[in-house]
């Protein structure tokens, strides 16, 4: 029971890190027209509508591979 509690604990921690972390500022430079169905997914993943849009994204290594996935049409802001 121990083991149980103390790795809930480890674990609630870490959710708390990750919300409470840093953010990236996104903006859609470039058209996801004429791109790849992926690419374009991800794009809608990043919460990116239109183009100019700027949204805040939490920094995680998953967004940060989305970022790197589709970099050449963004901009990136700290």
């Amino acid at each position: 029971m121990a083991a149980r509690d103390e790795l809930k604990a480890v674990v609630k921690k870490k959710q708390d890190g990750a919300r409470s972390g840093k953010t990236i500022k996104v903006t859609l430079l470039r058209s996801p027209i004429n791109t790849r169905a992926s690419h374009r997914a991800t794009v809608r993943g990043l919460g990116l509508r239109r183009l100019h849009h700027t949204v805040e994204v939490e920094d995680t290594p998953a967004v940060r591979g989305m970022i790197s996935k589709v970099g050449y049409l963004l901009k990136l802001e700290d």
